[in-house]
């Protein structure tokens, strides 16, 4: 069956989803929410309907459910705003309201519908990745969610303060840096507890509890030997793995990294800014004005086009809760492995020289406490690798 709407076409057997004549990747729920919300055409589509189709009845975080139809508008021209195709009842659920036209799926030549693919081809490219999301259970109880994608020698990127799997996988801000990693590496990643599509009503949101979950996800994946790839304070969190796991990992990758989190450094100042920025997330991260998130994102990507800041302040409302965010952060500002880092050996750090979040002495300071280190000072201004900073 083909659905076909405005420019758009949905091709249920083949699993593609088309604005004429170019084909639109679309992360597999994300395209069951088109399915579903395109077959219920006739009525309002509640959050419980939603849930019981798209996710088989599992829980379900409302932010997980937002981003899947924020991700669905986007993929077919809609906006929060522009609302021309799926409409937003208020307080009753949403609907599909475009005119839709049904048509034949294009066929094998044998006449069956041609199933999912593992990878389809995209402009710009030979072929798309898709990565699979799954979970799996830390020793106390919490869901971690973690994809893996694309074949080769493995690299875990280890969590960082905020994460979503599905969302980065698509942003602007990450989605260049994965997608070179998976072509030529099988690429895992994971989000870390309170936020994401991992479990966020937990207790523990410690280092060690961060430690754990980079364990789980290692059996959970089932590998022996692998490299560690840790941005910010997945950096802290690679270190400390490494140390306890030497004969698992090859590598050690750390960009933007520290040993020391802002209260461990000696300094009233970084210890004052942190009590404020902690203060400024508890009472601004959940309201629908971006003003307050975009001082998170100008000092994380100042460097960024107007499309990433964009991304990136979307994605600190749909990530985790203000409670959470700011849970999270007192814990990245107590992080402390100085004493960890002769007893790693052979990484390569690289590390943004103007990083606006992660002074330069800290990358340099950790690069010289572990034994052999090639240190590289990248040009750049931002705290994550994005395109534009040289990073291809």
């Amino acid at each position: 069956m083909r659905f076909n709407f405005g420019v758009y076409s949905l091709d249920v057997g083949r699993r593609e989803l088309r604005r004429g004549p170019d084909l639109i990747e679309v992360e597999p729920q994300v395209f069951d929410l088109l399915i579903y919300l395109i077959e219920n055409r006739d009525r309002v589509v509640t959050k419980d309907d939603l849930i019981a189709s798209v996710w088989g009845g599992r829980i379900v975080s409302d932010s997980t459910l937002s981003s899947r139809i924020t991700s669905a508008r986007k993929a077919i021209g809609d906006t929060g705003d522009r609302q021309d195709l799926i409409r937003t009842m208020s307080r009753k659920g949403i609907r599909f309201v475009g005119e839709v036209r049904d048509g034949e799926s294009q066929s094998s030549p044998g006449g069956l519908a041609i199933p999912e693919a593992v990878s389809r081809e995209t402009p710009g490219s030979q072929t798309a990745l898709r990565q699979e999301v799954r979970f799996c259970t830390a020793s106390d109880g919490t869901r971690i969610a973690y994809a893996s994608v694309g074949r080769g020698p493995p690299i875990i990127k280890t969590a960082n303060w905020l994460n979503h799997l599905e969302y980065d996988w698509e942003s602007p801000v990450w989605s260049h840096l994965f997608q070179a990693l998976a072509s030529e590496h099988r690429l895992i990643r994971y989000d870390a507890r309170g936020n994401g599509l991992s479990d966020w009503d937990v207790r523990d949101l410690s280092f060690d509890a961060f430690v754990r979950d980079l364990e789980t996800v290692v059996e959970a994946v089932g590998l022996n030997r692998f490299a560690l790839f840790g941005i910010s304070q997945g950096a802290a969190i690679s270190i400390a793995y490494a140390v306890r796991h030497p004969e698992r990992v090859s590598h050690l990758v750390l960009y933007g990294s520290f040993a020391r989190g802002r209260k461990k450094r000696g300094s009233p100042t970084e210890s004052a800014n942190s009590e404020a920025l902690i203060t400024l997330i508890r009472q601004g991260w959940g309201q629908e004005n971006p003003a307050f998130r975009q001082l998170f994102t100008s000092l994380f990507i100042p460097e960024g086009t107007e499309e990433q800041w964009t991304w990136f302040n979307d994605l600190q409302r749909i990530t985790t809760s203000p409670e959470n965010a700011a849970r999270l952060r007192e814990t990245v500002d107590e992080i402390e492995v100085t004493e960890l880092l002769g007893r790693v050996k052979a990484p390569t750090l690289v590390y943004c020289r103007g990083d606006a979040v992660q002074p330069f002495d800290e990358g340099r300071r950790l690069a010289a406490g572990i034994p052999g280190a090639r240190f590289i000072a990248l040009e750049g201004r931002n705290h994550i690798p994005l395109k534009r900073a040289g990073l291809d």
